[in-house]
C-alpha cells in the first residue's frame, strides 16, 4: 500500500507487479506520468495471461472515495462505448466556485476565497499547486487512459491555469497571497460575464473519446445544470456513453478528504484480499 505520491516508488511498480507483489494506492503519478511507465504497470500486472502478477487497484487516485474509476472499468468492460467524460474533478476548486460565484447571491471576491480555502485546508500549502490546474490534468490522463486513448501526459492538452501571468514567479505561496488582490477583477470579469448571460462559471474537466481531445479549464453552465447546482467541496463526473446516452451516469459526492480518501484506498485493500481468497 502507497500512500505516498512519490515518483520514485511509483516507478517501481511494474518490479512489485512482476514479482507478484500487489499494489494499492492513491498516487496519481504512476498513472498519469509518462506512456511508459502506464505501459508497463498494465503488462506487469495481473491477467489472464500473466495468472503470476500483482493486482493494482488505484481508486482513489481520481476522486478519493468515489467510484470513478472502477465504473469507468465496469462500463468498458461490459462493452459499452464511451463517448465523453466530463466533470468537476477538484474539490478545492469546486470549493471555490460554488462560493465564488453562487447560483444564488454575488459570492464573495476570488482572493478571499482562495484564502479562506487555505484556511479550511481545502487547498495545497501553496494554492497555486491546485489553481494551476494540473491536479485535474492528471485525473483526466487516467480516465483518459482507461477509456482507451493513448494520452502522453498532461501536457498533451490545453490545461487552464488561474494563477495570474504577473504571480508566476513569486517565491512562496506567502507571496503569491498577498499579491492576489490585486487581480481580483479579473476573476470578477469572468464571474459578470457569466451571469450576464444568466449562467455561472465553474472550473472542469473534459473527455472528448470520440475526437480523442482533452482540455481543462473554465466553463460556464446554466444555473439548472448539475455541475452548476453543486456544493461545499463535492465533486460531480458525468459519463456519457451508447448505454447512457439521454442521460449521462452521473457520479457525485465528497472527492477529497482523508476519510473518504482512506475509505477508497481500504476499499481497494479489501479486494485484493478477496482475490487471494478465491
Amino acid at each position: 500500500m502507497d500512500n505516498t505520491s512519490n515518483q520514485d516508488v511509483a516507478e517501481s511498480y511494474p518490479l512489485f507487479l512482476r514479482e507478484g507483489i500487489s499494489v494499492v494506492t492513491p498516487n496519481k503519478k504512476a498513472f498519469s506520468g509518462s506512456w511508459q511507465l502506464w505501459s508497463d504497470i498494465q503488462t506487469s500486472a495481473w491477467s489472464p495471461d500473466k495468472p503470476s502478477g500483482g493486482f493494482v487497484y488505484h481508486e482513489s487516485s481520481c476522486g478519493a472515495g468515489l467510484p470513478i474509476i472502477s465504473s469507468l472499468n465496469d462500463l468498458v468492460a461490459t462493452g459499452d462505448e464511451i463517448t465523453k467524460i466530463e466533470g468537476v474533478f477538484s474539490g478545492t476548486m469546486s470549493f471555490l466556485f460554488n462560493n465564488f460565484a453562487p447560483v444564488s447571491g454575488q459570492g464573495g471576491q476570488w482572493s478571499a476565497e482562495v484564502q479562506k480555502a487555505k484556511d479550511l485546508g481545502y487547498t495545497e500549502p501553496d494554492p497555486r499547486d491546485d489553481l494551476n490546474g494540473l491536479d485535474v490534468a492528471r485525473k483526466l490522463v487516467i480516465l483518459a487512459r482507461l477509456a482507451g486513448l493513448k494520452v502522453e501526459n498532461t501536457g498533451s492538452f490545453p490545461v487552464q491555469s488561474l494563477i495570474p501571468k504577473e504571480l508566476e514567479s513569486c517565491s512562496s505561496g506567502d507571496e503569491f497571497m498577498q499579491k492576489l488582490p490585486d487581480f481580483d477583477a479579473q476573476m470578477a470579469n469572468v464571474k459578470n460575464e457569466a451571469a450576464s448571460q444568466g449562467k455561472v462559471v465553474r472550473f472542469v474537466g473534459s473527455i472528448d473519446v470520440t475526437s480523442k481531445s482533452l482540455k481543462v479549464g473554465l466553463e460556464q453552465f446554466d444555473k439548472d445544470h448539475p455541475i452548476a447546482a453543486l456544493k461545499g467541496a463535492d465533486n460531480i463526473i458525468s459519463f456519457h456513453t451508447e448505454r447512457y446516452a439521454a442521460t449521462p451516469f452521473l457520479v457525485q459526492g465528497a472527492g477529497a478528504g482523508a476519510d473518504v480518501t482512506a475509505m477508497g484506498v481500504t476499499a481497494d485493500l479489501i479486494k485484493v484480499l478477496q482475490r487471494f481468497q478465491t
